[in-house]
């Protein structure tokens, strides 16, 4: 059952809130870690390749054969000059998308950058800014690739009427940014929240029985405090001070300007547009044909003529190979892991989505018997989940790495259930601002005796085995039900923290320190060895290939293996979806049967697929389907 649901749960978590397609490693390196990395930080990073991105003119012969592939590929015409115009806007997926995907997706935007830095047909990239819903491990790799397309000589607008911390982030790295006289600025800062049902819950009658392991696992605080506990204050306190330390130092050397500078723009709350050009935050207040306007000038465009542009879903069609950037002959696979874990797929009114266990661990076997691949890439960006399904991840993933090369690629987040899939493999990187760790139990079962009595509803229990009950609804526990209880949980978190242990080739007295349930920021986790590196995708495509002895000068061909399928049944669902919220109605009732490793998105509320399910909704569908 889910967390509200009256049958017992166990609780990992961390209370904060294709066909193929090929590639050649087109690297990139993490250009904005600077300076205040611990020194054995900076040792770990220096046992590992870079793959520091490195932009290469091209010889005559080569060039001609680029213009020659773009004339015969006469299905996606691009004219000479044009403008890449990429749209950021609301969340962005770590998945590859179909073409009947709606969204971005964050593989497919950082290969636009790409491309575009060696397509002769592409003069430049105009970007439209608007709020993101991603973390900050999706916001440094587009940053990253931003500054590595500059590498090209190309120009890289940037154009947002909203402009808060991340958007800036983004702006900050294109040599030009602008705003509409009437944009909203909201450079106030950086808040986390922390949500608490204790005196709803109390309000209504339902008493939430949960147990903890782990001394800063704050996940089920949520349920049965009314307000934070201090060492819940205490993380959060940590990872918003990293956040806004790395703000403040990424945008004061983008802009030129002392730390002391950044901080004092913040705390003044300014708003006015023109204020924000005359002291150098902005290039100009433009609107957006204005800045149109600009470039066509720029670019020696007649005035009634247009700017050719090319958006972002269109130029995704254009293939690698077209360009000249197809992989070699050694492949590495893949596997991309995004969302909340499950063990068993849906039925067809109610699909799964997110990681299924039974899938992924198909495509793991599939890889481990096949030699087709030299290396393996598990891309994960998940909160976690089902404990179980995350162990038996764990476990495939484990034999992989004996055979083959495993890098664990880590996005906005990998903490609970995703940190247990991780640390399987041979080298885990991770962003500066990823979330991991989590490594902790909570265990909670909920009795609803009050809620009964007050609405008049009766249940009667026939049972047989001294514990048979210990999940009923109805009533409390029972001292040995609850002695039980507390020992199942602590069995639990035992097993994760050993594993944990072995895995990283650590002490067990020595993985407590860093475990008991506590979310670390990648740049903390590498100090404490639950990380190796600091980067993106493209690092650990380098080390995948170092670890495979690969040179790192030789292409290869990077195999996705997770990209949707584009079946019928899958279209007509995903418009079906979008028709009648299917989508989020199985978000609101789907349920996990037995132990969960599961972060509740408290403090990244915004970050895709991470949000706790709206705990009210959860609240009353327990309650009926109780009832």
């Amino acid at each position: 059952m889910s967390m509200a649901s009256s049958s017992s749960t166990e609780i990992l978590e961390s209370h904060i809130t294709t066909s193929d397609i090929k590639t050649d490693d087109v690297s990139l390196e993490n250009h904005d870690h600077k300076g205040d990395h611990k020194s054995e930080m900076c040792r770990d990073n220096a046992k590992y390749p870079s793959g520091e991105f490195k932009f290469k003119n091209r010889g005559l012969s080569k060039r001609f054969g680029v213009k020659l592939r773009t004339m015969i590929d006469c299905f996606h015409r691009v004219p000479m000059g044009t403008v890449l115009n990429i749209k950021l806007r609301g969340k962005i997926s770590d998945q590859v998308k179909s073409r009947f995907s709606s969204g971005l997706s964050l593989p497919q935007i950082c290969e636009n950058f790409i491309k575009a830095a060696y397509d002769p047909r592409i003069s430049g990239v105009y970007l439209h800014i608007e709020t993101l819903k991603c973390g900050w491990g999706k916001t440094d790799e587009i940053r990253r690739h931003i500054l590595d397309f500059k590498k090209s000589g190309k120009f890289v607008i940037a154009y947002a009427p909203v402009w808060e911390e991340k958007e800036y982030y983004l702006g900050c790295a294109c040599d030009e940014l602008y705003a509409p006289p009437s944009a909203y600025f909201s450079l106030y800062g950086l808040t986390r929240q922390a949500t608490f049902l204790g005196g709803v819950l109390e309000k209504v009658g339902i008493e939430p029985q949960v147990e903890r392991i782990g001394k800063y696992k704050s996940a089920g605080d949520q349920l049965t405090r009314k307000n934070i506990s201090e060492e819940n204050r205490e993380v959060l306190t940590k990872v918003l001070d990293n956040i806004y330390e790395n703000w403040v130092d990424t945008v004061s050397q983008s802009r030129g300007k002392k730390k002391q500078e950044i901080e004092s723009f913040i705390d003044e709350g300014v708003y006015q547009v023109n204020k924000l050009k005359e002291d150098g935050w902005i290039t100009d207040v433009k609107y957006d044909d204005e800045v149109t306007s600009m470039l066509k000038k720029r670019l020696n465009i007649a005035e009634k003529k247009k700017l050719p542009l090319v958006a972002y879903k269109k130029y995704s069609k254009v293939s690698k190979w077209t360009l000249g950037l197809s992989g070699g002959k050694d492949k590495i696979a893949v596997i991309r892991a995004s969302g909340s874990i499950g063990r068993v797929q849906g039925s067809f009114l109610l699909p799964s989505f997110g990681i299924i266990s039974e899938k992924f661990i198909e495509k793991i076997r599939k890889v481990r018997e096949s030699k087709r691949y030299k290396a393996v890439i598990i891309r994960i960006d998940s909160p976690g989940g089902d404990c179980l399904a995350s162990d038996l991840m764990w476990r495939e993933i484990s034999l992989l790495a004996e055979s083959k090369p495993v890098v664990a690629s880590m996005a906005d987040m990998a903490a609970s259930g995703g940190y247990y899939m991780a640390m399987a493999a041979n080298t885990i990187v991770a962003e500066n601002l990823t979330l991991t760790g989590s490594i902790g139990v909570v265990k909670s079962k909920f009795n609803y005796e009050k809620l009964y009595e007050k609405i008049g509803y009766n249940k009667e229990i026939i049972s047989k085995g001294r514990y048979a009950e210990i999940n009923a609804s109805h009533r409390s526990f029972r001292p040995d039900e609850q002695k039980l209880f507390v020992e199942s949980a602590q069995l639990i978190y035992k097993q994760f923290r050993d594993k944990a242990a072995s895995s990283r080739s650590m002490s067990v007295d020595k993985m407590e320190e860093i475990a008991q349930g506590r979310v670390w920021t990648g740049n903390d986790a590498v100090s404490r060895g639950l990380v190796d590196a600091i980067g993106g995708f493209s690092r650990a495509v380098a080390i995948a290939k170092h670890k495979a002895n690969i040179p790192q000068e030789k292409k290869v061909t990077l195999v996705e293996l997770s990209k949707p399928s584009l079946s019928l049944l899958k279209v007509l669902l995903s418009v079906g979806s979008s028709a009648i919220g299917l989508e989020n109605l199985q978000n609101g009732l789907a349920s996990s049967e037995g132990v969960q490793a599961r972060m509740d998105g408290t403090m990244f509320q915004e970050s895709e697929g991470f949000s706790l399910k709206d705990p009210i909704f959860n609240l009353l569908k327990d309650c009926i389907t109780s009832i």
